[in-house]
């Protein structure tokens, strides 16, 4: 059964949220505050973190930047329930390294679509298959990226759009096609999404300096390739 932890402070919306997600089959943990959800990380390892932005302790984003530097949970899936709906707001809590942003208020059925959404993105492939391209090697059965035998630290996001990249080396993608083939087509994700992935793939990969091989075609999209820009 998977298991989400909910890291809200206000508990009427705690306990809606967890109803509509026990109802759907999932396992619920619950948390108030910053300081309880780091707790409860420590003790077991969820699938999926659902982190309000504003707590009473420190805030989700702060809470998310904090998961997301640590080796033991920085591919853990993370999703931010907001009522700030501002497009700078939502571009701060991705670059954050949230996964996705929902913004209240919302529905179950809307949020349960964005869950099951991400956890299947941070699922990926099941086959052993290896890829190896322009100095990457990327495991699929162990869902890890190295270069030179160092690990490329990747949320799953990240992991998912490199795999796409590397197995369709050299062709040019647009935002939408991005969209299609990584997020799918039932999801619904603002194009400047794919933006902040890209920025956030290349920093990964610019500590093994590869960062050059996801190139900018301008006015048509993004390519991996293994030749110079």
């Amino acid at each position: 059964m998977r298991q989400i932890l909910i890291v809200e402070d206000e508990k009427p919306i705690r306990e809606m949220i967890a109803f509509a997600l026990k109802r759907s089959g999932f396992e619920v943990r619950e948390a108030e505050n910053s300081h309880g959800a780091r707790v409860q990380l420590a003790d077991r390892r969820p699938d999926l973190l659902l982190v309000d932005w504003m707590l009473p302790d420190m805030s989700g984003l702060e809470l998310t930047r904090l998961i997301k530097r640590e080796a033991a949970t920085r591919d853990l899936p993370v999703i931010m329930l907001t009522a700030r709906a501002a497009e700078g707001d939502k571009v701060a809590g991705l670059d954050g390294g949230a996964d996705d942003y929902i913004t209240k208020p919302f529905s179950p059925r809307e949020l349960l679509s964005r869950i099951n959404a991400v956890l299947r993105r941070s699922s990926g492939s099941t086959t052993d298959e290896q890829v190896d391209l322009g100095g990457l090697t990327l495991d699929r059965s162990s869902h890890r990226v190295t270069a030179a035998g160092l690990d490329v630290a990747l949320g799953p996001t990240e992991y998912r759009m490199l795999e796409f990249f590397m197995t369709h080396p050299e062709r040019v993608y647009s935002r939408e096609q991005l969209l299609d083939r990584v997020w799918g087509g039932n999801v619904y994700v603002e194009e400047r999404t794919i933006d902040v992935h890209i920025r956030r793939l290349r920093k990964a990969l610019e500590a093994v300096h590869l960062d050059h091989r996801v190139q900018t075609v301008r006015g048509s999209g993004y390519r991996f390739s293994t030749r110079e820009a």
